[in-house]
């Protein structure tokens, strides 16, 4: 349960206010089809979850634990990095005539894929036998942050302080990252 709860919670700090949660709010103002753009979403992350899950399962034979120990603090950092820095701006898409599902959905796969989710929950499901638990925490997590977007769109910011949101989240990604990076290294 370990491992569903904190991809869980990770991805919601993570997701919120990043491109993906942007990207669905711009499809779902551009198709006025919600359901099809959760859809798409819950199909693309679902997808992308699995995919660094079962990465994560085989890193996790290849590895002792405090190499693991360093590369959930790395994803980690680098997620909290990520949060505070400059983002570029997301590509909504505007070109594509695939229609709603697949645009939503090639688009939010790529989008996603190997963003620092993607290495979050590779780094969680290394360090936990159960890869499975950490792709479903991970997806809710994800969906999550992301469907109320599709319903809020532009009100989604006024409703939720989503920079200070961020920083604050990337502030606790960096320490608890730290924090785990010097244990791996016997420091702490």
């Amino acid at each position: 349960m370990d491992a569903f709860l904190t991809t869980l919670f990770a991805m919601v700090l993570a997701e919120f206010g990043d491109r993906p949660q942007i990207l669905c709010a711009a499809l779902a103002m551009r198709y006025g089809r919600n359901a099809t753009i959760i859809w798409a979403l819950g199909l693309a992350t679902l997808l992308n979850c699995l995919i660094s899950a079962i990465a994560g399962a085989a890193i996790n034979g290849w590895i002792s634990e405090e190499p693991l120990q360093l590369f959930y603090a790395l994803s980690l950092i680098f997620a909290g990095l990520g949060m505070v820095a400059w983002r570029r701006r997301v590509d909504l898409l505007e070109n594509w005539t695939l229609g709603p599902f697949w645009t939503s959905f090639i688009g939010l796969f790529i989008l996603q894929f190997g963003d620092k989710g993607q290495f979050i929950v590779a780094a969680t499901a290394a360090r936990t036998d159960m890869p499975l638990l950490t792709a479903a925490g991970a997806w809710l997590g994800i969906m999550i942050a992301c469907v109320p977007a599709v319903f809020l769109q532009r009100k989604l910011a006024e409703l939720i302080p989503i920079g200070p949101l961020r920083y604050v989240g990337g502030a606790l990604f960096l320490l608890v990252g730290l924090v785990l990076a010097l244990g791996a290294w016997g420091i702490i």
